[in-house]
Formats: C-alpha cells, structure tokens, sequence
C-alpha cells in the first residue's frame, strides 16, 4: 500500500495500544479492497480524550476506534451517537461527519455477526451471560434487541448484575435480563442454552482457569461462545466441549467489529471474502512463534 498525498488516516486510541491486532484487520481491509487510507495505533493519556478526539478531526483523521479505557470518556467528546452506542453506554468506533465524530458501538454489532457466521440462532432461546462488565454490556443489549427470549446473567457480584438487567429492561421494555449471582446458577431451568463468557477470567497466561466449572452447568449448554481468543480454546470452551456442546471463542467478534467499522468509515459493504483474508491474518498473527 503506497502512502501518498490522497491517503486518508484511519486510528485506534486507547491506553495501552502496543498489542492491538486492529491494525492487521484495516489495513488489510484497505489493501483488500485498493482502499487509500491507513491504519495506526495513537497512545493517549487519560486527561487528553477530548484534545485526542478534537486534534484527530482538525488533522482531518477519517475515523478512529477507541479501546480500554476510553469507550465511556469519550462520549463527551462526540457531535452524535449512533442510538444502540447510546443505550450500551460505550462507544468502540468514531465515524467522522460535520463538525466532529459520531460514535457507535462495533463490538455489539460484531458479537452478532459473529453469531450469524457461526450459524447460531437467536429466536426463541435461552441465553447465559457469565460477567456484567464493559463486555458484557454490548452482548446483552444486542441480544435483547434483537428479541432473544430470555438472558439469565450471571456475575460474582449480584448488585452489578441486577443494576445492568434493570438497565436493558427499562431500555426494552420486557423482563428479558434476569440477574443472578455466579453460583446461584442452578436457578436456571431451562435445559438448553447458549452460553457466553464476558469475563477476562481464563485469559492467557491463566488459560487453565474458568468463572463457572460444574459439571452440570455445561451439561445444558448446547453451544457456548467465549469473547475470550488468546488462547484459541479456554478453559470455557474445553468444559463445553466435554459436555458435547460447540464452543467458539472471540476471534470472529473481533474481526467482525473492525470489518463494521471499517464499512462505517469508508462508506463501504466488505466483500465477506476479504474479510476472510483479514481472519487469515489475525490467525497468522496469533499462531505460537518457534523459537531457537
């Protein structure tokens, strides 16, 4: 990709940002499709969201993502936000329009196509959220809003739990979060869920560890999705898996909010085979280095 006069500045800000993958997903996107844009990481420190987002738009930056912990400070630094960014409460991606940007929230966006990529159905089921943090937040309000029948949502701390119900309830009107605390889980009736696991528990390098490990838990859970990807199989997944249910970790969700992002910035439907490529990439990047 040749960078000239026309190219065009694409970004990710956030605190850290050595290790994001994000540049991998864009850039490859834009080399994909004979895009002239660029994507690079921008280190912003805490007290400086607003000069970043304000500095950004006067460089005539064309969009930016924004990672831990900036998906809430950086509401108040926006012209608009998208209505589901709104009602998560965080925003992952800033699309620049007249006067500034407006955010939405990818993250939410790319669980669910992930879900669709997975052939996972979410008419008429029954799902268990294990966490009620930022993660969290963006799979329960989706799931809702796309009219799941019910979300059983587990945490160690009920308070948390209960708060963020209360929040999508209100949203959507229906009791569809009912909040529980982690080993209150046999309170669950239903005998065939899907799963997903919002923690950071399991994690590499403490891959061998799992918020819930009862065997009878994973006995009714006939599909479980971890938005853990390193490692590629959690401790999550293997007890799923044990109990014959499929398991999938977080990979796709994260491809697929940078390919949703990246339609958002240029304007642009991705070709699903170019975003293909840029899953190839991200799996090349993750594979184990060989060493001496």
């Amino acid at each position: 990709m040749e960078i000239n006069g026309k190219t065009r500045l694409l970004g990710l800000m956030g605190n850290p940002v050595e290790h994001t993958l994000s540049p991998a997903i864009h850039n490859t996107l834009a080399e994909q499709m004979r895009l002239n844009v660029c994507y690079v990481p921008f280190l912003v420190e805490s007290e400086r969201v607003r000069a970043a987002v304000e500095g950004a738009y006067a460089l005539n930056v064309l969009g930016m993502n924004v990672t831990v912990p900036y998906k809430q400070a950086v509401m108040e630094a926006l012209t608009g936000l998208d209505p589901l960014a709104e009602q998560i409460g965080a925003v992952n991606t800033l699309v620049r329009e007249e006067g500034g940007y407006r955010g939405y929230n990818t993250d939410a966006l790319g669980f669910l196509r992930e879900l669709e990529q997975e052939n996972i159905r979410i008419e008429g089921e029954t799902a268990v959220v294990l966490g009620a943090g930022g993660a969290s937040r963006a799979v329960v309000f989706s799931l809702a809003k796309e009219g799941i029948r019910k979300i059983y949502l587990l945490n160690r701390s009920f308070a948390k739990a209960q708060e963020l119900s209360k929040e999508v309830n209100r949203c959507y009107e229906r009791e569809a979060v009912i909040p529980l605390a982690m080993e209150d889980y046999k309170k669950i009736e239903e005998e065939r869920i899907l799963a997903v696991q919002c923690t950071s528990v399991g994690l590499a390098p403490e891959s061998g560890r799992c918020v819930l490990t009862s065997e009878d838990f994973y006995r009714n859970v006939h599909t479980g999705v971890d938005l853990i990807y390193q490692p590629s199989e959690t401790m999550f997944m293997k007890l799923v898996r044990q109990q014959g249910g499929k398991a999938c970790n977080g990979l796709k969700m994260l491809l697929y909010q940078g390919v949703t992002a990246f339609e958002l910035f240029v304007g642009q439907k991705v070709p699903e085979e170019m975003s293909q490529i840029a899953y190839e990439r991200l799996c090349e990047l993750l594979k184990p280095q060989g060493g001496m």
